[in-house]
């Protein structure tokens, strides 16, 4: 189980770092793929509802036994603070929802409604100090792919 669970997250990081337009190895733009477009929002634009992250704080019980109480991270990596931000700045929201969807919860990974892992997901955000909005986190990746993450607002 472990080994599968291993090697679905092995193939989502591929998948994310082929849409990036940085090649892994030395952190030079890939001169024969087109940029793709920037991100048109970012989680500064209130991209969750304060009831969304409520419905995922009554969830969050499903991540603390490997992510932390407070989500610093302990078997797993930290989902709040500045190793959270570094880790995902520049990437979206969508690279974090589907890396959720494809491999958490750890024992049983897919096993949430795709709005469960949203709530969680604006949950996140919510912890990280990510202002809230008057729109919900959607589950479709186009729009999720359009909300990038950003450690400071620009």
């Amino acid at each position: 189980m472990r080994l599968g669970i291993a090697l679905v997250a092995m193939v989502l990081l591929a998948i994310v770092s082929l849409r990036s337009p940085v090649a892994a190895s030395g952190g030079e733009p890939l001169a024969q793929q087109a940029a793709a477009p920037p991100a048109s929002r970012s989680v500064w634009d209130g991209v969750y509802t304060p009831a969304q992250a409520k419905r995922g704080a009554l969830k969050s019980g499903l991540c603390t036994s490997c992510h932390g109480d407070s989500f610093e991270g302990l078997l797993g990596p930290a989902l709040a603070g500045p190793a959270f931000t570094e880790k995902w700045q520049g990437r979206t929201v969508g690279d974090l929802f589907d890396l959720m969807r494809l491999t958490m919860p750890d024992d049983a990974p897919g096993s949430l409604a795709r709005e469960e892992y949203a709530d969680l997901l604006a949950y996140i955000l919510a912890v990280n100090k990510y202002p809230s909005g008057e729109t919900e986190i959607g589950i479709d990746a186009g729009p999720l792919n359009e909300i990038r993450i950003e450690l400071a607002k620009r």
